[in-house]
């Protein structure tokens, strides 16, 4: 009960006096928001302002220079009404073209500056003993450097054309599976790479049906298309951002810096979402489904990477290794249940081999048939589904075989082709068949000796299905650069030192810049090839030296590392 002179204050209370009280809370409530909305404009201001605000801006100014740029001399159209209309057409051509070329490319190198500045400081090697950069810093700091490359042309590729033909092929009632874009003539078809215009589809039927939707919605118009098949690739950003650094709680590694490596690279953010490649939403899902089976959602995970493999197979590759996992929190949930403890508190080493028969698991082949089991019927579920409602098959398994159609450097099969050429008297096709078969062979031993080897935990499971993503860009028949983003993504999951940060970086930026913003390889030029090893040598440089070429006046002082803010 109240104090007397409290109740009888109540009482003698009136209506006005109600209504001022009213009113001092909701004035009191509008200062506190306002007071609210200044701390954040402050914290805002504050960032801006500091050395990481500014590589933040650089980084976008960098994003708008591509997308300008690209106008003209990216993967444009062959024939741009937009252009023409806003007589600009002088942009892809002689001078202009000269001109869209190397704004393009100051756009990338200042893409690439900005981003290992960032990287300076998120792993604690910048020039302030109190900097740092948080999760969700680097999280908006994605967002403002995509959002210009929304807008921007198909960037080194065309296969976003490829990607809207195939889905409009479905649209029409043809079967991308059994004819090419040929099949189906039209503007879409008009842009579409020659050497993809018979070649069927490669991906699952989830993409499909995403580009039938895309078609459906925008018909014929490459603009509308391209921008469309954009948005739809940032639910898989999204879940890249969620799960990359979800997973640094499984490997060890530190969430920023994983966030950095593996989303805020411009090799990831230039190709994935300026080139419009489909390896941005299966990469989101294959690691989003890891992380929940890691976290003992079996079914989900393998539901999440099923849907990644109904959108590229490469996805598939994790399948084997997540078996492994399950069965050893199989063994863990047993023994905890013998124990009577928490399965998170499980230490006996018995449990550390998922193949090993055990007090808890005396028959471990059968409990492996049994959960490969599971898990393939519940991908097989999904992918039957998915071809059901795409009017589909499996013809996409066969048509893998196109990417042969690819030469370059990047892939070991041509490589060795290439030298066999300069010391044997035999042609290039004759050799590279048999190199590929080798590689081939090659590939097949790694991956089943990689799964065998790689289970005996979470960590060693996950490692495996980096090192199988590395030995199928290596061994496989032609590789591209933003085939990488596939291992990056889980290598950053993992603690790594400063020293594997800078061949990191020094390879991504080597990889973002030997291909020609038109979508060709600029593999086969020697200037190109050395202007980019030379770029790639100073950029994993200056992520351990502010000024590793020594460039300015005073060199900058050495301050220890500072701590990375959470």
């Amino acid at each position: 009960m109240p104090p007397p002179e409290t109740h009888a204050e109540t009482l003698t209370t009136g209506p006005r006096d109600t209504a001022t009280r009213n009113s001092s809370v909701a004035t009191a409530s509008r200062s506190t928001g306002t007071a609210g909305l200044r701390s954040r404009l402050q914290t805002y201001a504050d960032f801006v302002r500091s050395p990481e605000g500014h590589a933040a801006l650089l980084g976008l100014f960098g994003a708008v220079l591509i997308t300008f740029g690209g106008f003209g001399a990216g993967s444009v159209r062959k024939r741009d009404p937009l252009l023409e209309g806003l007589h600009l057409s002088w942009l892809r051509f002689g001078h202009g073209y000269a001109l869209s070329t190397m704004v393009i490319w100051v756009g990338v190198l200042l893409m690439i500056t900005a981003w290992v500045r960032l990287g300076r400081t998120t792993i604690g090697l910048g020039d302030r003993p109190d900097a740092g950069v948080t999760l969700n810093e680097l999280r908006a700091i994605v967002g403002i450097w995509i959002f210009p490359l929304l807008f921007a042309v198909p960037m080194f590729s065309r296969d976003a054309y490829s990607y809207l033909a195939q889905g409009a092929l479905l649209r029409d009632g043809f079967d991308p599976y059994q004819v090419g874009p040929v099949a189906n003539p039209g503007v879409l078809l008009d842009n579409v790479s020659p050497v993809w215009t018979t070649t069927t589809a490669p991906y699952g039927p989830v993409f499909l049906l995403l580009g039938r939707a895309i078609t459906a919605i925008t018909s014929d118009n490459v603009i509308a298309g391209t921008i469309a098949l954009r948005l739809v690739m940032l639910p898989g950003l999204a879940l890249m951002m969620w799960a990359v650094p979800y997973l640094t709680k499984h490997l060890g590694g530190k969430p920023t810096v994983a966030l950095w490596l593996a989303v805020l690279n411009p090799l990831v953010l230039i190709h994935l979402i300026g080139g419009v490649h489909n390896e941005m939403l299966m990469v989101g899902l294959m690691c989003a489904g890891i992380a929940l089976v890691l976290e003992r959602h079996h079914v989900a995970g393998i539901v999440v990477v099923a849907i990644g493999v109904a959108i590229k197979a490469t996805a598939g590759i994790a399948l084997p290794f997540l078996v492994w996992i399950w069965m050893l929190h199989e063994k863990e949930r047993r023994a905890a249940q013998r124990a009577g403890i928490d399965p998170a508190n499980v230490q006996d080493s018995e449990h550390d081999d998922a193949a090993r028969a055990s007090q808890d698991m005396p028959h471990p082949a059968l409990m492996f048939a049994k959960i490969a089991g599971l898990g393939l019927s519940v991908f097989a579920v999904v992918f039957v589904a998915a071809s059901a409602i795409a009017g589909v098959g499996i013809g996409w398994l066969t048509a893998l075989s196109g990417s042969k159609k690819i030469i370059n450097w990047l892939s070991l099969p041509t490589i060795m082709a290439h030298a066999l050429t300069w010391i044997t008297p035999f042609g290039m096709d004759p050799v590279l068949v048999v190199t590929r078969a080798l590689c081939a062979l090659a590939l097949v031993a790694v991956l089943v000796w990689t799964w065998w080897r790689f289970r005996y935990s979470e960590r060693e499971a996950v490692l495996g299905i980096l090192i199988a993503f590395v030995a199928i860009v290596i061994l496989s028949p032609a590789a591209l650069p933003w085939y990488y983003s596939w291992p990056l993504a889980l290598a950053a999951g993992f603690a790594l030192s400063t020293t594997t940060l800078m061949v990191l970086v020094g390879v991504c930026t080597w990889l973002m810049l030997v291909f020609q913003p038109d979508g060709s390889i600029g593999l086969y030029n020697f200037w190109h090839v050395a202007a980019a090893t030379f770029a790639a040598v100073v950029a994993a440089l200056s992520l351990r030296k502010v000024d590793p070429l020594r460039l300015r006046a005073t060199p900058p002082a050495e301050s220890p590392a500072p701590a990375v803010r959470s």
